[in-house]
């Protein structure tokens, strides 16, 4: 797939998530805006419904209070009244009340009402009693609004049973304002002390009841309204989210592993597409190395067959060994392939046993010798590991050391100069190969242990190989429960680094 393709499939999945992602932060913000509006519904219509209950209250205390000798007088007058006529109420003292329209609309409207009932003389009791209970609010209307309330454990429990009704199961602090001391006069169940702190319509500890919102009139006579009912959530946000918060998480939840799957697929695209091409690059640079071999091998055993060579024994000699030289070669090269399959697929095992690491880099550096001196170079080694002997498989460790070896040569200029410096260092023994060749860039280093992949060197074919060496070292560092580093500077060479622990390390 092109990169092109790639991108434009990521933009269209990323609009699509972004989309997605909008939509729910969409709905859960509605659903919050809904959610309070709803809880302010429901606490109005609970105060409201205590304020009624209120002055239900009082006026069937008024009613209980009255005695049989204020009963009758009012009965009569009353009588007196609807003879009449209703135009004549206002004579009765009631102009005030009647003019203020009491709040209790049922009442007065039942008051004035001819047709309220079939049975005149019911009709009439009727009249009579509601009658007995208005004036007689009119007459508690003239006390104290604290009078007027009641009982404390009353209002509390009116409020709690309200709210519950209304499904509002909030904690709540509520408090009782009187408009004629501009003051608290009961908060949560206590009767306020007024003093110069609280006796202010701002402030004295109340500012939380003052700036909620939650307020309704108690006891309206017209314009005048006595005290106001106020209440408090100190809960209401986790009220508010409650019924969201389930939904919040979870889209929050499974929008992150929308987002983490989207990102790890991507991630594996680009991975897969990186890793296809260093395996085209494998493909080219294995066809490249066995290509000469195969050349040279075919140019060789076409001249032995030649009648000029095959009487020569010398010159049949020459090319025999030639043609095993280059098999040699491409055997290599196969067995390496082969190697790093067994090694991807954990499927060897290491000889375990005592290793002197200046003996192996001794003998490392008399076989590379030849190599360095044919470029004119140096190859210099400062063992200074007091104790270089560790557990591990000498095969394997020489083969390290030569891949890496190689690979300084492979990368540094025609008079290259490679050092090998050996030190102790904690539980182990560090062997550091140094060179002076062209270096690495930072993203370079990030994958230069990975499979196939090679250092680019522009369209020049100058490094042989298959990408395949130092991630051999890494795999067989791993094994050896050491650690493989490098330090790289464009330009100024490279220095790897292998750390090998004393004994071996138990899985």
């Amino acid at each position: 797939m092109k990169r092109s393709s790639i991108w434009i499939i990521i933009g269209l999945m990323t609009v699509a998530l972004a989309g997605i992602i909008s939509l729910q932060a969409d709905w859960i913000i509605r659903s919050i805006h809904l959610n309070e509006e709803q809880f302010d519904k429901n606490v109005f219509a609970a105060l409201f419904r205590v304020a009624e209950r209120l002055e239900s209250q009082e006026s069937i205390a008024a009613l209980e209070s009255m005695n049989g000798f204020e009963s009758n007088y009012l009965e009569q007058e009353y009588r007196q009244v609807l003879k009449a006529g209703p135009k004549d109420l206002m004579d009765l003292n009631l102009d005030h009340m009647m003019a203020d329209n009491l709040p209790n609309d049922q009442l007065a409207g039942f008051l004035l009402n001819q047709n309220s009932c079939d049975c005149e003389s019911c009709r009439l009791e009727r009249q009579i009693k509601y009658f007995q209970i208005m004036r007689k609010r009119i007459q508690r209307s003239q006390l104290d609004l604290t009078d007027r309330l009641g009982d404390l454990e009353g209002i509390h429990h009116m409020l709690h049973e309200e709210l519950e009704n209304a499904g509002l199961n909030a904690d709540f602090h509520y408090g009782i304002y009187s408009n004629e001391t501009n003051s608290f006069i009961i908060n949560d169940d206590h009767y306020v002390v007024l003093d110069q702190n609280t006796q202010v319509s701002q402030g004295g500890g109340f500012d939380k009841l003052l700036n909620s919102g939650y307020k309704v009139s108690l006891f309206p006579e017209g314009k005048n309204v006595p005290g106001l009912l106020m209440i408090y959530f100190p809960t209401k946000v986790t009220a508010i989210w409650g019924s969201v918060i389930r939904n919040l998480i979870g889209s929050v939840l499974f929008t992150g592993i929308i987002l983490f799957c989207f990102a790890y697929t991507i991630m594996i695209v680009f991975r897969q597409k990186k890793v296809s091409e260093m395996k085209n690059d494998f493909i080219n640079n294995m066809t490249h190395e066995f290509k000469t071999p195969i050349a040279t091998i075919s140019l060789a055993a076409d001249s032995i067959s030649s009648p000029m060579v095959s009487g020569d024994s010398t010159k049949v000699k020459r090319f025999a060994d030639i043609i095993r030289q280059e098999n040699r070669r491409m055997n290599n090269q196969v067995e390496k392939v082969l190697q790093m399959a067994l090694i991807e697929k954990q499927d060897f095992q290491l000889n375990w046993s005592a290793i002197n690491l200046h003996e192996v880099i001794h003998t490392a550096m008399e076989n590379f010798s030849i190599q360095v001196e044919r470029r004119n170079g140096t190859l210099d080694s400062e063992l200074n590991a007091e104790r270089p002997v560790i557990e591990g498989d000498a095969t394997h460790i020489a083969s390290m050391i030569n891949n890496l070896l190689d690979n300084a040569n492979k990368y540094s200029p025609e008079e290259l100069h490679i050092t090998i410096l050996t030190r102790n260092t904690g539980d182990g023994v560090e062997v550091s190969i140094r060179d002076q060749g062209q270096g690495m860039t930072k993203e370079a280093r990030k994958l230069i242990f990975e499979k196939f992949y090679r250092v680019p060197t522009g369209n020049v074919h100058d490094v042989k190989g298959f990408g395949l060496g130092l991630s051999y070292v890494k795999a067989m560092m791993d094994a050896h429960h050491g650690r493989v580093d490098v330090q790289s500077e464009l330009g100024k060479g490279s220095t790897f680094t292998l750390f090998f622990p004393f004994t071996k390390q138990v899985d």
